[in-house]
């Protein structure tokens, strides 16, 4: 069976969102490129990931072409993007492995984003903030900064960014991510709206303000 190819080279927008309160939220990447839009669902830790080491991709860029101009060091103020996902929000597929390369003669960043598999299997940890982060060497290890990985799989989206939309990809990324439920200050786990029992304070409930 061919592969299912959603191919974005030029996309008008290419963004990390979520769906749902804090605590349960879904996390989703979105591509939209004139009249087509596609979602896939991941989880919150692989947005982090991927976001981390885009970032890093892209330092490592603009160190090797001497200052590249068309590289940005920092996201620029007017390709900030907060508005909220594109509707209707069809999840394509689960993500599973991302590929992340750096085309050198085009000046643009290569995502590709792989449905989850029998060999992709990761443990979900969604938004849950007080988890230990258990899986996180098992998410990390999906997310392959190589040119030229091949992934045997059934469907891929394939997105092409010039620097500067990868950086506000980036910046936009890190702030959904820290956008959960705040933190107890005296157990470090996370407070839900309706409060939080707090095993450092005897059990009593910490209400969120």
């Amino acid at each position: 069976m061919a592969m299912v190819v959603h191919n974005f080279d030029a996309p008008e927008r290419f963004v990390a969102g979520t769906v749902g309160p804090p605590g349960q939220r879904t996390f989703f990447l979105q591509a939209r490129q004139q009249s087509r839009l596609v979602s896939v669902a991941l989880e919150k830790q692989q947005v982090s990931i991927l976001a981390e080491r885009l970032d890093l991709l892209l330092d490592e860029a603009l160190r090797r072409t001497g200052g590249d101009p068309s590289i940005p060091a920092v996201a620029p103020a007017d390709l900030e993007d907060n508005e909220p996902l594109d509707q209707p929000i069809d999840e394509e597929f689960r993500v599973g492995t991302m590929t992340l390369s750096w085309e050198d003669d085009a000046r643009v960043v290569v995502i590709e984003l792989f449905p989850v598999s029998d060999e992709t299997e990761i443990v979900s940890i969604g938004d849950a903030e007080d988890e230990e982060d258990t899986a996180e060497e098992d998410v990390e290890a999906l997310v392959e900064v190589e040119a030229g990985v091949e992934v045997e799989a059934s469907e891929v989206v394939i997105v092409r960014l010039d620097p500067a939309r990868a950086r506000s990809f980036v910046q936009r990324a890190q702030t959904v991510v820290s956008a959960g439920r705040p933190s107890c200050q005296f157990c470090g786990g996370p407070i839900d709206p309706d409060g939080h029992l707090c095993p450092r304070s005897n059990g009593f409930k910490r209400i969120a303000g």
